[in-house]
């Protein structure tokens, strides 16, 4: 159990710095023009939320535990 939070932490915390680096090096200048990459607080949210669902999708199944 506790194991599957640590990858979906560690997944989600390499999709905040993916959101980061988004905002960095594409996000937009403009305050009102583009609210998500205009502000690296919801860049971040935006990559961590991302990064979370990712991660959930790497934890493995009971079914696959039980047919191995």
């Amino acid at each position: 159990m506790m194991k599957n939070v640590i990858i979906i932490i560690a997944v989600a915390l390499i999709g905040a710095i993916g959101g980061y680096a988004y905002y960095y090096f594409i996000g937009c200048n403009a305050a009102n023009t583009c609210p998500i990459t205009s502000n690296p607080l919801s860049s971040m949210g935006y990559g961590a939320l991302l990064g979370g669902v990712i991660g959930f999708n790497f934890i493995p199944s009971e079914k696959m535990k039980e047919s191995s």
